[in-house]
């Protein structure tokens, strides 16, 4: 038999909240644990795919490539901006390591 190594999750639930968490894992031919581990991970992934992507409409993707092909001059704020980023990166860049 394998040895299972990892992380502990604990956590108190309703006898409710647990008798519908089993019912779910027993139709499914999952332990409890199991499933819940399951599920959680596929809510997790969901979550961070939710986050991680921009969803534009076609008039906004449209105006993007329009200022990716044509962008707008630079500001005074801009050039600002980009000289504080430079410095900076320049700085991190120079760290011992």
């Amino acid at each position: 038999m394998l040895a299972l190594t990892g992380k502990r999750l604990t956590t108190r639930l309703t006898e409710h909240v647990q008798d519908k968490l089993q019912t779910a894992a027993d139709l499914v031919g999952a332990t409890l644990n199991q499933f819940v581990v399951q599920a959680a991970l596929e809510k997790a992934e969901r979550v961070i795919e939710s986050e991680s992507t921009l969803v534009l409409t076609r008039a906004e993707s449209m105006r993007l490539l329009e200022l990716m092909d044509n962008p707008p001059p630079r500001n005074e704020k801009f050039l600002q901006a980009q000289a504080r980023y430079l410095k900076t990166k320049t700085h991190a860049d120079r760290a011992p390591e």
